[in-house]
């Protein structure tokens, strides 16, 4: 299943934005802030003030959460974000994207932006029946998020790093035996 752009994009940085919780946490500055809005294309106000900040990292567990959600789970968890930030949707192009759905004001704070959009992209993989898309690391230890967005769906681990220490895990086991 191949999303749209906009949600393939919005799904990838809500996992770089939930694994960034993580240790060492990496989303710790406005300027790291300002960077991860650059990278993924988000409208509105780039973050600017310690608050932006603030209110974004306040977000983060409960992004983890709906994208390692079983999917009933997950509905309710998009139900409720929608509800709360209560959503007008309208179609929009900009950028270099064609037509697609918008459902928060580009005024409206980033933390509530990257939630909505967050949710209308997981409406996508929810009606797609897609959930096993989403996971968390293999990696013992690891609890980051993955986004498996491969034809053969074979990604296992949440970065390079988690992927390297399973190959050499798995290559000292083979030696041993």
């Amino acid at each position: 299943m191949a999303f749209a752009p906009e949600t393939a994009g919005a799904l990838e940085a809500a996992v770089t934005l939930a694994n960034s919780a993580l240790e060492p946490d990496s989303l710790n500055t406005v300027q790291a802030l300002r960077e991860f809005f650059e990278g993924n294309r988000y409208t509105g106000r780039p973050p600017s003030v310690r608050a932006d900040l603030d209110d974004v990292r306040a977000i983060r567990l409960r992004l983890r959460e709906l994208l390692a959600a079983e999917r009933d789970e997950a509905v309710g968890l998009v139900n409720g974000i929608l509800e709360e930030c209560r959503v007008l949707p309208r179609v929009v192009r900009h950028d270099s994207l064609d037509w697609h759905l918008h459902a928060v004001d580009d005024d409206a704070p980033l933390s509530i932006r990257i939630l909505v959009e967050t949710a209308m992209a997981m409406i996508d993989v929810i009606r797609a029946d897609e959930m096993d898309r989403l996971g968390v690391c293999n990696a013992a230890g690891c609890q980051g998020v993955i986004l498996d967005l491969s034809r053969n769906r074979s990604r296992r681990y949440c970065s390079t790093t988690c992927g390297n220490r399973g190959a050499v895990a798995a290559y000292r086991a083979r030696r041993r035996a």
